[in-house]
């Protein structure tokens, strides 16, 4: 007797999921090396040349706001021509960008240099919308791993890309360039050939153009499914939106100010690098974890608990001794994990209530949120500690993230 092949719910991923799986993840790991540019050295290039201390944090502001409008064009290209054109032209921008980077500071102009900061951080958002394209074509039951799987290799390469931040400096200097642009030049290489393994291998697209359904006699087209009559977004789009944009105010807001307020209080500069270092690492390192969690409990569970984990974290950081260094630490290992347990969760949330016919435009925007809250979170950190201090900033954001569990809830009894 014959037997038949196991489906892939019940057996894993099927054969072109885990090609999926593999060439995303290849394609994470050399993007994580290209965004660790952006990380490590933007703020110290452009002092360079601008001159200015002042001025060091324009790169962030202009890497976000680049961020920001690439997640919702980048969703929107997904949507009309499938994953593989959309991630591959992602890439392919953040490597444009780069070279525009090195252009700008071996030339020693502020407004190339700017520019070109704005096309890198419209790409870079990539390594996150890839998450999407990892869960296209798994079951329903390993959605949740699968997007795991694709951000935890990015952390391949954003730990080998710092530590490349030396030999990539000589290696500028050989060619006449100033040392602080080799990261990017690392940056320009590593986004073009992620771009190169999207376009030659991610087949069969995760996400085909899907064609649009006639609309029936006498209708201007049906509601798509996932969405209220009225054009509104279901609820549960607005949900999973609303739990990674809270939780990326909240990450942002309190590790921005952490190193501010580590160095106020005498901490050294290894001890400061030491704790963010520890910080990154617990957004991205606990992926596959989070996503079996939201496969096994579902999102809206997930989401809550990542709720009150931001809480545990805020008030922790705000009750520290602002001289002990391992309770800070700790305090921003649970800020980490609770980022990545809410990624995770809204993610799986807003997949599943998206409409089928618009669900990557969507996921887009969500992300392009994301970005605008993290410049938010950003600017209003640094009035508040100002104003009030590390503790009520802390507390507040911890407050902020708690409110997102009567939102999950409620959004849970709501009819589809």
């Amino acid at each position: 007797m014959t037997r038949t092949a196991p489906s892939a719910t019940t057996a894993g991923f099927s054969r072109d999921q885990r090609r999926t799986l593999t060439v995303l993840g290849i394609s994470q790991a050399l993007g994580g090396a290209g965004m660790a540019a952006g990380i490590t050295v933007g703020a110290l290039l452009a002092q360079d040349l601008l001159g200015s201390t002042s001025l060091a944090g324009l790169p962030a502001a202009l890497y976000t706001v680049g961020a920001a409008f690439g997640a919702a064009v980048l969703g929107r290209v997904s949507q009309r021509f499938g994953r593989r054109p959309g991630l591959a032209l992602g890439n392919g921008i953040a490597a444009l960008g780069s070279a525009g980077v090195v252009a700008g500071a071996a030339a020693r102009w502020p407004v190339l240099l700017l520019a070109a900061l704005v096309v890198y951080g419209a790409g870079t958002v990539t390594g996150l919308l890839a998450r999407y394209a990892g869960a296209d074509l798994a079951p329903p039951d390993r959605r949740g791993r699968a997007a795991g799987t694709v951000l935890f290799a990015m952390t391949l390469g954003a730990v080998v890309g710092p530590n490349l931040t030396g030999p990539t400096g000589e290696l500028a200097a050989t060619w006449g360039l100033p040392p602080l642009s080799g990261p990017f030049l690392l940056a320009a290489v590593a986004y073009a050939a992620a771009a190169l393994v999207l376009v030659v291998w991610l087949r069969p697209d995760p996400l085909p153009p899907a064609p649009q359904p006639p609309a029936r006699p006498g209708e201007s087209g049906s509601a798509p499914s996932g969405a209220h009559r009225t054009g509104r977004p279901a609820p549960g789009v607005v949900t999973g939106a609303t739990v990674m944009i809270t939780a990326q105010l909240v990450m942002i807001a309190v590790m921005t100010m952490t190193p501010v307020h580590m160095a106020g209080h005498g901490h050294t500069t290894q001890a400061v690098g030491l704790v963010i270092a520890l910080h990154v690492g617990a957004m991205f390192l606990p992926s596959p974890l989070s996503g079996l969690l939201t496969d096994r409990f579902g999102g809206r569970r997930v989401a809550t608990a990542a709720g009150a984990l931001l809480l545990s974290a805020g008030l922790l950081a705000g009750l520290a001794p602002p001289a002990s260094t391992p309770l800070l630490a700790c305090a921003l290992v649970l800020l980490g994990a609770g980022w990545n347990l809410a990624l995770l969760g809204g993610t799986a949330v807003l997949s599943d209530a998206a409409p089928a016919g618009n669900r990557a435009a969507v996921q887009g925007l969500a992300d392009t949120g994301m970005a605008v809250a993290g410049a938010t979170g950003g600017m209003v950190s640094g009035l508040v500690m100002g104003g009030s201090g590390y503790p009520v900033l802390t507390a507040a954001a911890g407050a902020l993230a708690l409110a997102v569990v009567p939102a999950v809830a409620m959004s849970g009894r709501r009819p589809a």
